[in-house]
């Protein structure tokens, strides 16, 4: 029988709070340490309690939950950050993986795909709500073409600066859309060793340690 997977939550607003914690609270694998309605306090109540993963706000009192996140990873980088928030635009959603959140999910996601991102990010894979990687995307294609327009540096250059394989480039853009291993290996009809291996290599390359990390700088490079 597996662990519970054991949550803090860190929300302003009371409904929010409490309908979320009602329904992870009835999920037999997840257990709910706390919850809080301040960013300081949620920092320093994740630090007491020592969750496996943090559900984070985005807009909260005394400190945002971006600050939240860097404060919690600067102490305690174990404990999984998972952004759920309303916010999606890309700034938010680059700083929050830069201040070490594992994955982020809008607020309009249902209880089920929440839960899906809980138990995906404490295994220790990156969540990015696919309808936040199409508004990111989108963004950064439009910049990417104006800056060739305007004789910028361009798009296609700039996937080589990591040195990224063809193969590379395919399964960061599986890992940008929120594909776990199976579902890549399934995708591009290769091994699941494969698939890992590749992923290890995409890490090392865009030197950085986590797949959470690897989709922020590849949506922050316009590497897909």
């Amino acid at each position: 029988m597996s662990k519970n997977i054991k949550v803090t939550i860190i929300e302003d607003h009371d409904m929010t709070r409490m309908g979320l914690s009602f329904a992870l609270s009835n999920n037999e694998s997840i257990e709910v340490l706390g919850t809080s309605a301040d960013g300081m306090e949620g920092v320093e109540q994740a630090l007491e309690l020592n969750p496996d993963l943090v559900i984070m706000d985005i807009g909260l009192p005394t400190i945002d939950g971006i600050e939240a996140t860097r404060k919690i990873k600067n102490s305690k980088p174990e404990i999984k950050v998972l952004m759920n928030t309303s916010r999606d635009n890309e700034n938010d959603i680059l700083d929050s993986f830069a201040a070490g959140a594992d994955g982020y999910i809008t607020k309009g996601a249902t209880s089920e795909q929440t839960i899906s991102a809980i138990k995906a990010v404490s295994e220790g894979v990156g969540w990015l709500d696919p309808a936040i990687a199409r508004v990111v995307l989108s963004n950064i294609r439009k910049n990417s073409q104006a800056e060739s327009k305007s004789g910028g540096i361009n798009y296609q250059k700039g996937k080589n600066l990591y040195g990224l394989t063809e193969r590379e480039m395919e399964v960061l853009a599986l890992l940008v859309e929120g594909l776990k291993n199976p579902q890549i290996s399934k995708k591009l009809v290769i091994t699941i060793a494969t698939t890992k291996t590749h992923v290890h290599n995409i890490l090392q390359k865009l030197y950085v340690k986590t797949r959470s990390k690897a989709v922020a700088t590849a949506m922050k490079d316009g590497l897909v």
